[in-house]
């Protein structure tokens, strides 16, 4: 594109800027200021007698990360009922034109300019920054992330080749979702731990295939799985199986980094430390950056504050807390601030850690070879018993924490092992509990996976339930629905989706667990075998009348998950037993309203219950609607 192109005026307006506030006590002020975007830049210009005078200011296209409406500050003047805002690299400026056709017309024309901007914003404010916080979230730093889904992102954002590869299924929430991998034919289905039972005798029976010998398949489908690791690097597996960059697998070797927990988790982590400089390093919202998150006990509040501060990036590509004090590393920052405040509330003093001692990310099994050595497993003590054997907390190599399900022998089919273990090696997401391998020369078999710490949701909501805020629930419930949207766009269907097979981890992230009864579908419908069993008090109609089992029947179930959470773990209609429950549900009874549940929670939960499953939300849109209200609840 030639010079002349590039200074060619797009549109040029006299429009009313607000002061940019750039020191905290400055007062705020409105100037009519000549606005002139070019393809390069959006300049503003002192504006009298018909003439442009001297430029006042100036913003670089590429450095501008969002344009979009603000919403109205109360008792707003006549002159000032349409604004917008530019959020660039470096600040954010409000302007207002003079009617909605203007203000449409500029945020048009600005949008087409940053389509493909580095660094685009997945979320932004959409209230004025005033007298020192927002008024959307109340958020105090204006480089604080934002509070409300920008919708415009999706249509702007131009994925680079890099990330075309692994691009998030939720551009909202950075989230590690492994690149594509194998499918193999599934089993027969199976029995589960379950609450009802019925026979038919129309039922097709989709996925049959005959019978094999277990340790053989195994050993088959490890070589398969060898192969195609050699034939493509686009798929990893084991422990080795990321889409992180390098940058974050180191860091997940630091006992202060949180990883990808949310903003109301942090302050509850850091208020239990309690220590004055308790802190953690966390993804933000913003795909590729970091938040310290940090507790002080502040002279007038007993309870202490919680602050977040955002990790900037100057010019130079260096990183920086307080602007003289940039570095190379995320660490290397860290380190600094540990002993240095510079401009905190207070230095970085205990590293509140998230993890038990698990496997992490770079420790490899061994190119894909999931038959594990039985030698180096310890079992260290029971933590639960069901109906195929026994769960164990043990350690891999002396060093991991990890589970072990031990399968007695005649407890479980070699069909029911082999359709587990195979499910458990394609499903790799931060909300689905991890699979490490099994040991299936001899029994007992070992099932192993990560160990996760606070045990089973539905326990956890028991036990510890009235301690927690209802934004608390809200996020259980969100982490549940973010596993199941990657079940749901790979085409899994989990089948037994409810509080007692999610488990609670020590940052209080839930993650889906007990995959017996998942399946993979080509056309999001599986039709069970005769006399299979299910959980009836979690099934949706089309299931206790047809066996008829899809993603929309799996939705169905985790509305009953979030009546589970905000009632603190009861047992749904439990005043019904199982027949009874077929004929309610049948009739068009549902499930009352939890006390804490608003009529927005109950509105969603209820939205999963419709009769026909096409009227069900999807699990991404649930994400959506569940998305607003965790930063409208949180404190």
């Amino acid at each position: 594109m030639d010079d002349s192109m590039d200074t060619k005026s797009i549109l040029e307006e006299l429009l009313l800027k607000r002061s940019q506030q750039k020191k905290k006590m400055s007062p705020n002020n409105y100037k009519e200021r000549l606005f002139v975007l070019t393809k390069t830049n959006l300049s503003y210009y002192e504006y009298d007698k018909m003439k442009r005078g001297s430029r006042k200011g100036s913003i670089d296209i590429k450095n501008i990360r969002c344009v979009e409406k603000v919403n109205l500050e109360e008792q707003t003047p006549v002159e000032r009922q349409y604004p917008f805002q530019i959020v660039y690299k470096d600040g954010l400026l409000y302007v207002y034109a003079s009617n909605e056709e203007s203000r449409s017309q500029w945020l048009k024309a600005l949008q087409n300019e940053i389509r493909g901007n580095p660094h685009l914003l997945i979320k932004y404010h959409s209230g004025f920054f005033v007298d020192g916080k927002f008024l959307c979230c109340q958020q105090s730093c204006k480089a604080a992330p934002g509070c409300t889904l920008w919708e415009a992102y999706a249509d702007l954002h131009i994925a680079t080749k890099e990330e075309k590869l692994r691009v998030p299924t939720f551009p909202d929430r950075m989230l590690k979702i492994p690149r594509a991998v194998p499918i193999f034919k599934m089993d027969e289905p199976s029995s589960s731990t379950t609450l009802g039972q019925y026979d038919s005798d129309s039922k097709k029976n989709y996925d049959s295939q005959p019978n094999v010998n277990m340790r053989e398949d195994f050993a088959c489908s490890n070589q398969r799985e060898k192969n195609v690791n050699h034939s493509t690097s686009k798929i990893s597996w084991g422990f080795n199986e990321s889409s992180s960059s390098e940058e974050e697998e180191n860091l997940d070797d630091y006992d202060w980094f949180a990883g990808n927990i949310s903003r109301s988790q942090a302050e509850q982590l850091l208020r239990q430390k309690g220590k004055e400089g308790a802190f953690m390093v966390r993804n933000s919202s913003q795909v590729g950056m970091y938040t310290v998150s940090l507790f002080s006990k502040a002279v007038n509040d007993k309870k202490g504050t919680v602050k977040h501060y955002h990790v900037h990036t100057n010019a130079e590509n260096k990183l920086y807390l307080a602007e003289n004090y940039c570095f190379d590393s995320i660490p290397k920052l860290i380190h600094y601030h540990q002993h240095n405040s510079a401009g905190m509330i207070t230095r970085l003093r205990h590293p509140v850690s998230t993890k038990a001692n698990k496997v992490p990310t770079s420790v490899s099994l061994g190119s894909g070879i999931w038959e594990l050595k039985r030698e180096e497993i310890t079992l260290l003590k029971e933590l639960g018993s069901g109906q195929f054997g026994v769960v164990h907390l043990g350690k891999w190599k002396g060093q991991y924490d990890v589970a072990i399900k031990m399968i007695k022998e005649g407890s479980m089919s070699e069909d029911e092992f082999f359709q587990e273990a195979q499910t458990m090696m394609k499903l790799n997401h931060p909300k689905l509990v991890k699979f490490y391998g099994v040991c299936s020369k001899r029994y007992p078999i070992y099932i192993v996976t990560e160990y996760i710490t606070n045990g089973c949701l539905l326990d956890y909501l028991k036990s510890h339930g009235k301690g927690l805020e209802t934004y608390q629930l809200l996020e259980m419930c969100y982490d549940v629905c973010e596993g199941m949207a990657f079940l749901e766009s790979h085409q899994f269907i989990h089948r037994d989706l409810a509080a007692r097979n999610c488990l609670v981890d020590s940052d209080l992230s839930v993650k889906v667990s007990d995959f017996g009864m998942t399946r993979y579908v080509l056309d999001d419908q599986y039709v069970s075998s005769v006399g299979t069993k299910f959980p009836v008090k979690w099934s949706a109609p089309e299931v206790f009348h047809y066996f008829k089992y899809s993603s929309k029947s799996d939705v169905w179930a985790f509305g009953i998950l979030m009546w589970e959470v905000f009632s603190l773990g009861k047992q749904p209609y439990d005043l019904y037993d199982n027949s009874q429950v077929v004929v309610k549900v049948s009739q068009g009874h549902r499930l009352y309203r939890p006390k804490l549940a608003s009529d927005t929670v109950y509105k969603i939960m209820y939205s999963c219950w419709h009769e026909l499953p096409e009227k069900r939300p999807t699990f991404q849109q649930l994400l959506s609607s569940i998305e607003p209200l965790r930063e409208k609840d949180k404190p």
